[in-house]
Parts: C-alpha cells; structure tokens; sequence
C-alpha cells in the first residue's frame, strides 16, 4: 500500500489526498505525513523491543529450569547447557562460585526443596547483560537454613544480571531474599 505519492506536476498525494504547491499545502501535507508515519515508526521500535526481550529470555530460560526442582531431570546437565565453562555465578561483588560447584549447590537445594520452582516474572535487556527479576517457591523437606520442619511453604524474589556471550551464561550476580522465606518458615 502506498501512503505517501509525488506526482510528476508536484501534486503529492497522502493516503488518498491530494495536495498542491502552496505553501499551506505543502504545511498540511507535512503534518498529515507525520501523522500517518508516527505509528508506524513507533510499532516497528516496539517490536524491535520485543524481540530483544525474546531473544534473551530464549538464552536464559533454560537456566531457570535447571533452578526447578523436577524429579528424574537431569540438572546438572541443563545448567551446563545453559552455561559456558567458564560461567560464575557471584553472591556478592567478590565472591563468585564456579560453574560446577554452583551446579553442585543448585543439586544439593533441591534435595532440600523437592518442590522448588523459580518463575521468570520480568526480563529487562541491556546489550549483552540481561536482568531477571523472578520468582522462588517451595516447601523444604526438613530443616531448612536453622527452621525446623512445619511443612511450611515459601515464597521470594530474586533478581539476577547475567551476561551473555554466544548464547551462554558466562557471568550472574544474584540476590534471593533467603531471609524472608525464613522468616516465611518461622511463623506460628
């Protein structure tokens, strides 16, 4: 479909309207063309957008089912799909866990939480670093983190920032509020 036309006397034509050489004319059809093309260059930035967002959820989604605890899963090999060798997953700004004995963790976790899923809430992306705020649930098998057993449940956020090389995790700086799911655990 063709929205804007230039005719060869100089006419220009705008979704079916036709205006002159005079400069009111040309004022209107300047205005009428930024009108029509407005939406269009907002719906293409949006989908854009979009597609980067689906682009990294697609990289790290992989990684978060690794984090769901789902017996006969073999969760050492999903987190190692999703990493590079190389990968580190870092608590704080200085101490980070390589990749195996993060995967050795996340394996021990879910013998303590069978139940245990993390849920993608919101993906935010920035070049090759994507931000991750999610969602952890579960109910641990026994004491957990120094709270008898009561068949409790919990529920925290995390937010995670992982960089991303060649479709693989190389870096994660994590923070899951492991206190509030104590103190989930510990209520009468």
């Amino acid at each position: 479909m063709t929205i804007i036309h230039l005719i060869d006397d100089g006419e220009l034509h705008i979704c079916g309207l036709v205006f002159g050489q005079t400069t009111e004319s040309i004022v209107k059809a300047t205005l009428i063309a930024a009108a029509v093309l407005a939406p269009l260059s907002l719906a293409t930035q949006g989908a854009a957008a979009q597609t980067a967002e689906q682009a990294a959820l697609g990289v790290v989604a992989p990684f978060y089912d690794g984090l769901n605890a789902t017996p006969g899963k073999d969760i050492a090999g999903v987190l190692r799909q999703a990493t590079a060798p190389e990968w580190v997953s870092c608590g704080t700004n200085d101490v980070c866990g390589a990749r195996e004995q993060v995967i050795a963790a996340i394996v021990g976790r879910h013998k303590a939480i069978p139940d245990l899923k993390w849920e993608i809430k919101e993906v935010l992306v920035s070049g090759n670093r994507v931000t991750v705020r999610g969602e952890a649930t579960g109910t641990p098998a026994g004491e957990f983190m120094g709270v008898p057993h009561g068949g409790k449940s919990f529920r925290l956020m995390s937010i995670d920032v992982h960089t991303i090389e060649a479709d693989k995790l190389v870096r994660s700086y994590h923070i899951e509020d492991w206190l509030g799911a104590v103190r989930q655990l510990s209520t009468r």
